[in-house]
């Protein structure tokens, strides 16, 4: 079980600290644990109460009646917007609720009704992805455990790699070559899966190299096939005090290669870039870049 607090629970949820004080006060709808110190903390019982009542807010259910509904009424009233309802925030809720619970069923049944709703890639885009980045800090500052985060990570990578698998690739002599890795040490792979699967769809030549990958390996595939791109995603590692070295590197022994960054580490952190690096901070942006080289 995790511990969560006030600030966790309001990047999850998207409810204010200041709004969820006045609920505790003015309800009693939350009740946390405290420190020695008098600090909040909540646990995933906790969190996925805030989860719901948001879901029911959002669909213009009133905190007052809210805060009347037994814990079995409220649960079913969140099953019924659920299924019936599909938007992509709808969607989104529903995965962080199966996140915590470590419900593989509840997984597979919201991926599939999306992906048979919305296709593979619209799903991944709309839902998988803002779904990692609400709660990606979350995993970097350990607020959300070990074990709910390899559970979701491996269920999206085991249908990434499905899908890869089930792409029909198309030769094209015109072609851009792209090489996909992660550093040494780094072991965040969905960014990566993704951009592959991205890349291949518009029949773009890729050279996947996985996670944890020798600078010097690096260097001896692109110096024997001469890609036009090399795409990185740093999440973890390097850290944060080593990743300008590590860009600067990069960039001095591949000037002829166009750098594709994104991840934790590089998005907004003020690293110094040469003009032709590109941070990606969305994925529109590397979908552009594969239609525009197919």
């Amino acid at each position: 079980m995790s511990n969560y607090s006030i600030r966790d629970l309001e990047h999850l949820s998207g409810i204010k600290a200041h709004t969820l004080r006045i609920w505790e006060q003015r309800y009693n709808i939350i009740t946390p644990k405290r420190t020695d110190t008098n600090i909040r903390i909540y646990d995933d019982q906790d969190l996925k109460l805030v989860l719901n009542i948001a879901l029911l807010k959002e669909h213009e259910y009133k905190i007052s009646d809210i805060a009347k509904l037994s814990a079995e009424k409220l649960s079913k009233e969140v099953i019924s917007i659920s299924e019936k309802r599909h938007s992509y925030h709808d969607q989104i809720h529903a995965l962080s609720i199966a996140m915590i619970d470590l419900d593989e069923e509840k997984f597979e049944k919201i991926v599939a009704t999306n992906i048979l709703k919305f296709g593979f890639e619209n799903m991944m885009i709309n839902i998988i992805y803002p779904f990692l980045s609400r709660i990606g800090i979350l995993w970097v500052t350990g607020s959300i455990g070990p074990a709910q985060e390899h559970f979701i990570s491996n269920l999206i990578r085991q249908k990434l790699i499905v899908a890869i698998d089930g792409q029909v690739i198309r030769p094209n002599p015109n072609s851009k070559k792209f090489v996909l890795y992660l550093p040494e040490g780094e072991l965040h792979e969905l960014s990566l899966l993704f951009a592959n699967y991205i890349l291949r769809a518009r029949h773009n030549k890729v050279f996947y190299l996985g996670q944890t990958l020798p600078f010097d390996e690096l260097a001896f595939v692109c110096d024997l096939h001469k890609p036009d791109y090399i795409f990185t995603a740093i999440t973890s590692t390097p850290a944060q005090d080593e990743v300008q070295k590590y860009v600067s590197k990069l960039e001095k022994r591949f000037p002829d290669i166009q750098l594709l960054l994104t991840g934790y580490q590089v998005i907004g952190q003020g690293i110094e870039t040469r003009p032709d690096t590109k941070i990606i901070t969305q994925i529109n942006q590397l979908i552009e870049i594969a239609e525009n080289n197919g």
